[in-house]
C-alpha cells in the first residue's frame, strides 16, 4: 500500500519543531528514525495531515555526562549509541540491551527517542529507561517537563507526551560502581518483537548479601513492568533465585495476543527472571569498582 498524501517538514531547530506540531496537534506525525512511522504510514493505519521529521536536527543527537545523569538526545541513532563509550561504560544494561533491538539495519536508523515515543510493550529501550530510573524530557512552545519513565508508559503504544510536545532528551542515572547488570529476551526469531524480556541491576554487601535490586519484565504486560522487590535485599543471593521469578510471577498480568498466551509468557517470564537473576549477580562478584 501507499501512504496518504501529507505535507512533509524538515525543521532545522527544535524551536521550528516545535512551532509546527503546535499549530497541527494531532494532525501531524514526528518523523524520528522512521522504522516503525514509514510501515504505518504504508499501511494507512496512521493518516496524518503532515509528517515533521526531526531525523538531522543536531541538537537531538548528543550524548553526554553531567554530574550522575547521562543525558542522550532524543534522536541518538541506536547504532551510534552502540558504539558510545560513555553509554558502554555508564550505561551498561543498555549497552547489553541495544543489540537485541531489532536488526543491524533498523539500528542504523532507529533512534533512542523513537523507541521510547513509540512505546512497544516489547521494546528493549523502554525497559531499560525503566529500570535505570530514567526520566524523559518533554518540550513545547510553553514549557518544558520532566516525566519519570514509570509515569511516563501509559500502555500499549501510549504515553504521556502531549500532542504538542517533543522528546528532546533522556535522563539516565548513571550506574553505580559494583552494579551487575543482566539483559534477556525470547523472541520467535532474533530481531522479532520479544515475548518476554527481562532486566535486573543488583549490588551486593560486603558479606555477599543484596544491597541493592532493580529488576523488570517487557513484553508481559502492555507497558514495562519495574517489579517491587525491596523485600528481597538484605538476602544472601543464592537464596533468592527461584523466590524472586515466582514473586514476579505473581505480580504482573500477562497479556494473551498472536504470540503467545498469557501461561506461555508467564513460564517464559520465570525462566527469564532467574536468568538475569543468576547473572548480574556473577557479574556484581566479578566488578571491580571504578574511581570516582
Amino acid at each position: 500500500m501507499k501512504p496518504i498524501a501529507f505535507d512533509y517538514h524538515r525543521p532545522q531547530t527544535v524551536p521550528e519543531a516545535l512551532a509546527l506540531i503546535s499549530d497541527l496537534r494531532e494532525e501531524a506525525a514526528l518523523l524520528a528514525g522512521g522504522m516503525t512511522l514509514g510501515p504505518m504510514l504504508n499501511m494507512r493505519l496512521v493518516r496524518p495531515r503532515a509528517v515533521v521529521d526531526i531525523s538531522r536536527m543536531q541538537a537531538l543527537q548528543s550524548i553526554s555526562v553531567k554530574g550522575d545523569v547521562v543525558v542522550t538526545g532524543a534522536g541518538v541513532v541506536q547504532r551510534d549509541a552502540m558504539r558510545s563509550d560513555i553509554i558502554n561504560r555508564e550505561l551498561p544494561l543498555l549497552s547489553m540491551a541495544l543489540p537485541w533491538v531489532g536488526h543491524f539495519q533498523t539500528r542504523n536508523r532507529g533512534t533512542l527517542g523513537g523507541s521510547v515515543a513509540h512505546a512497544d510493550p516489547s521494546a528493549e529501550i523502554p525497559l531499560c529507561l525503566s529500570i535505570c530510573g530514567g526520566t524523559v524530557v518533554l518540550q513545547s512552545r510553553r514549557r518544558e517537563r520532566r516525566v519519570s519513565a514509570a509515569d511516563f508508559f501509559l500502555g500499549a503504544l501510549a504515553t504521556a507526551r502531549r500532542s504538542d510536545e517533543i522528546i528532546t532528551t533522556l535522563e539516565w542515572p548513571r550506574t553505580p560502581p559494583g552494579t551487575g547488570c543482566a539483559f534477556a529476551e525470547i523472541a520467535q526469531r532474533r530481531g522479532d518483537f520479544a515475548i518476554a524480556a527481562a532486566a535486573c541491576h543488583v549490588r551486593l554487601q560486603q558479606d555477599g548479601c543484596l544491597a541493592a535490586l532493580s529488576l523488570g519484565v517487557g513484553g508481559v504486560e502492555n507497558r514495562p513492568v519495574v517489579i517491587a522487590v525491596d523485600g528481597f535485599c538484605g538476602r544472601a543471593p543464592e537464596h533468592v533465585g527461584s523466590d524472586l521469578a515466582e514473586h514476579v510471577c505473581a505480580n504482573v498480568t500477562a497479556m494473551n495476543d498472536h504470540a503467545a498466551g498469557a501461561e506461555f509468557r508467564l513460564a517464559l517470564t520465570k525462566v527469564l527472571v532467574a536468568q538475569v537473576f543468576d547473572e548480574a549477580v556473577a557479574k556484581a562478584k566479578q566488578h571491580e569498582v571504578r574511581p570516582q
